[in-house]
């Protein structure tokens, strides 16, 4: 029989329903104690999206209060909005992945494969199967040429890749292994000892960082052409492109700057598109470290010159405001972009009539972006006209002047030497591809054009009716 007196703390006539009670409480308690979903702290740290799981640490802003299952998929439609937005991938489309073994690479191969696995599914599911499926290739450039890396490093490097790659399938991944100096030489030897010597013109440890940059598009624009991809995509993120801002705008790179900002760049042969543009790299290692995805860093940014002393400014500024990188990205966003960053209008008919419509909707009009008609033979970066207007005669391009006069100003004084003769010995190492730039660029164009309509030209000694 209990006592029923308030007064008692003995507890040794307590009834069941008290004992209830009382367990209850302990274990709302225990909960609370270790952040469990009853207690004061526990609604902070539910997951924003979802309300039901904990949230993750180490997100940054909103999305450290994601749980890991919502943190991917808010990732995941970051990746699938820029695709679909800017129609970077169609089914028709063979896409090359640049894969350099980091976070960012190594997530943008996984959501490509993903896309590509649901495409699959779609168009083995139709009845029809008028819809392809979009196909994908990875590239490697090795660069331990002119990086000092243990040749048994690479190998294994390379060979962890090809893991990779092999396991990113149904559907099968093409993998391309190319060295650097293939760019400069069809010879390996040759090719390793031309490249060597073409570094060593550029004094200034920012220019080599810059032209080794150079040399490794202009090795994935070989690779693309050469295999018969129209697209290559790029691991580029929030991080590396706010990082490219302040460096590029320290360097007198200005003028340039909006067309490597953008999604879309199709300056060159083989359309770039960018579609990790609006996340961070701190998301991107999260994400490699919640899924597994394995990397592999076996070349990493020296730092020597202005790339790696920007690198370090910015993690600072990271590390005092969260949202520094995503503020200095959208401030360099309303800069006006350039006419060659966007996809042309697309006419295939097997292409959804939404993509089209959305990417027609989304095309920049004439006075929404600026056109150029000059390009830096090295960088391929547009030059202002009035920084060219001197190159009348295309046949004067050999001339080291010229070359130089050719050249934007952060190539002019970090990659270029200061004599003409180093100039010289620096074009007679260039590779092909920078070589035929400078004889037919911009201005080889517009002689081209002349000669074709030269017969409807009026001469200096005749008059206008």
């Amino acid at each position: 029989m209990a006592c029923n007196s308030s007064a008692c703390q003995s507890g040794c006539y307590r009834n069941e329903e008290q004992e209830e009670v009382a367990e209850q409480q302990e274990q709302t308690q225990d909960l609370t104690s270790r952040g469990g979903v009853n207690g004061s702290n526990s609604h902070q740290n539910l997951c924003m999206k979802c309300k039901t799981n904990v949230s993750i640490c180490g997100g940054i802003g909103d999305d450290g209060r994601f749980c890991g299952d919502c943190f991917r998929s808010n990732l995941y439609g970051k990746f699938k909005h820029a695709v679909s937005s800017n129609a970077m991938i169609t089914p028709s489309d063979k896409v090359l992945v640049a894969f350099s073994g980091g976070a960012s690479s190594r997530v943008a191969l996984q959501f490509v494969h993903e896309m590509q696995q649901k495409a699959q599914k779609n168009y083995e599911a139709s009845k029809d199967r008028s819809l392809p499926v979009f196909r994908v290739g990875v590239a490697f450039i090795d660069e331990s040429a002119v990086i000092s890396v243990p040749s048994q490093e690479v190998e294994n490097a390379i060979e962890e890749i090809r893991l990779i790659v092999s396991n990113a399938a149904p559907p099968a991944k093409e993998l391309h292994v190319v060295p650097i100096q293939n760019i400069c030489s069809s010879d390996s030897i040759d090719g390793k000892i031309r490249l060597e010597n073409l570094l060593d013109t550029v004094s200034d440890a920012t220019g080599k960082e810059d032209l080794l940059i150079h040399l490794r598009m202009l090795s994935l624009q070989k690779v693309a052409s050469d295999n018969g991809y129209n697209r290559i995509l790029l691991g580029t993120c929030t991080s590396r492109i706010a990082c490219h801002v302040i460096s590029a705008t320290v360097k007198g790179e200005g003028y340039s700057l909006p067309a490597d900002i953008q999604y879309v760049d199709c300056r060159w042969k083989v359309p770039i598109v960018l579609p990790l543009r609006d996340c961070l790299a701190q998301e991107l290692n999260i994400l490699c470290h919640l899924d597994g995805l394995k990397i592999v860093e076996l070349f990493k940014d020296s730092g020597s010159g202005i790339n790696g002393l920007v690198s370090s400014f910015v993690k600072l500024l990271q590390e005092e405001n969260p949202s520094r990188e995503c503020t200095i990205v959208r401030t360099a966003g309303k800069l006006i972009p350039f006419h060659f960053n966007r996809i042309p209008e697309i006419k295939d008919s097997r292409v959804p009539l939404a993509t089209r419509r959305r990417q027609k909707r989304l095309d920049l009009k004439p006075n929404e972006s600026i056109s150029s008609e000059s390009f830096c033979p090295i960088c391929n970066s547009p030059v202002k006209k009035s920084d060219s207007s001197n190159l009348k005669n295309p046949e004067s391009f050999q001339n080291s002047h010229t070359f130089s006069a050719s050249c934007c100003s952060s190539c002019r004084f970090q990659i270029l030497p200061k004599d003409d003769s180093s100039i010289e010995h620096l074009l007679s190492l260039l590779p092909q591809p920078m070589v035929a730039r400078v004889g037919y660029g911009s201005i080889g164009d517009v002689s081209s054009l002349r000669d074709q309509i030269q017969d409807c030209l009026l001469s200096d000694g005749e008059d206008e009716l």
